[in-house]
């Protein structure tokens, strides 16, 4: 089957945030002797929420930022998290926040997020956070994946505004917040689940379709419009997305790869609004 699409390449786009964040770092570290620091918060002993924290400390370093690993036992109960996060929320020192997810079953998650400063919370996971974004307000951050997707649409010359859009996915941090900022583009906006009923129907009225359902290859090709854009925020094992990449490929004008699409939108996201927020917090907001 043949590939019309155009490829969304995330990794290239990425690298150009990364490289603007890089200058603005060091503008700030030039003008305040502070190097902007982000502390990522480890628990229990996942091998792949090791591999993305390390890869997200690499990025800050590779811009010029700090980064700050706390790593906690698997057996870390809701308070001692919550007390570490408000510890980090309240040093000075410290500019961004991210605790890795998903954690121990044991955890109440919502709560430790909470417990995270929204100035700091850089990663977009806190009620503060989708609040900010709902009402198109400027007192938070977006979350990481959907934003980074904006920005993926934005430099391949994507308008959202006056498409109909339908989000596969209806997760905190990911398929609502995708939603709103899409419907804060101007967008029609429909929000899918894995229960939707008749869903190929509404996925093939779709300009622009956000899969991020977490089932590997669950949007068929030929459910795709012709001529749709196709943003897979999915990541399965195997290296496989939300979407069955080849029929997809061939009907929809643009399309995410996976891996190399969305996945280093998300990371680049992460550093650039710690870079933001070191910015806010050490007064030299005209640096953003």
């Amino acid at each position: 089957m043949t590939t019309t699409a155009t490829l969304m390449d995330g990794k290239a786009v990425s690298q150009d945030v990364l490289a603007k964040c890089a200058d603005r770092v060091k503008r700030i570290t030039d003008k305040t002797n502070v190097t902007p620091c982000l502390a990522t918060v480890l628990v229990g002993n996942d091998p792949a929420s090791a591999t993305y924290v390390r890869m997200k400390g690499k990025r800050c370093e590779s811009v010029g930022m700090t980064s700050l690993r706390v790593e906690m036992p698997d057996d870390t109960t809701t308070e001692q998290l919550v007390d570490k996060v408000t510890q980090l929320s309240n040093d000075a020192a410290v500019h961004g926040i991210l605790l890795q997810h998903p954690v121990p079953g044991q955890i109440d998650e919502r709560a430790a997020f909470e417990a995270i400063a929204p100035g700091k919370d850089v990663d977009g996971v806190t009620i503060h956070s989708f609040g900010a974004i709902t009402f198109d307000l400027d007192s938070g951050y977006g979350s990481c994946t959907p934003a980074g997707i904006m920005r993926l649409l934005d430099a391949y010359g994507v308008k959202p505004e006056g498409m109909h859009a339908v989000v596969i996915g209806r997760s905190p941090i990911l398929g609502k917040p995708m939603a709103m900022m899409l419907l804060g583009a101007n967008a029609t906006v429909t929000i899918c689940h894995s229960r939707t009923r008749d869903l190929s129907a509404l996925v093939e009225q779709a300009d622009l379709v956000v899969a991020a359902v977490g089932r590997a290859n669950f949007v068929l090709g030929d459910w795709i419009k012709q001529g749709a854009i196709v943003i897979d925020a999915g990541y399965n094992a195997g290296n496989v997305g939300d979407v069955d990449f080849e029929p997809a490929a061939a009907r929809a004008s643009m399309i995410t790869p996976v891996p190399g699409g969305v996945g280093p939108m998300t990371i680049a996201t992460l550093i650039d609004q710690t870079s933001i927020a070191a910015a806010k917090q050490l007064g030299v907001p005209e640096l953003i």
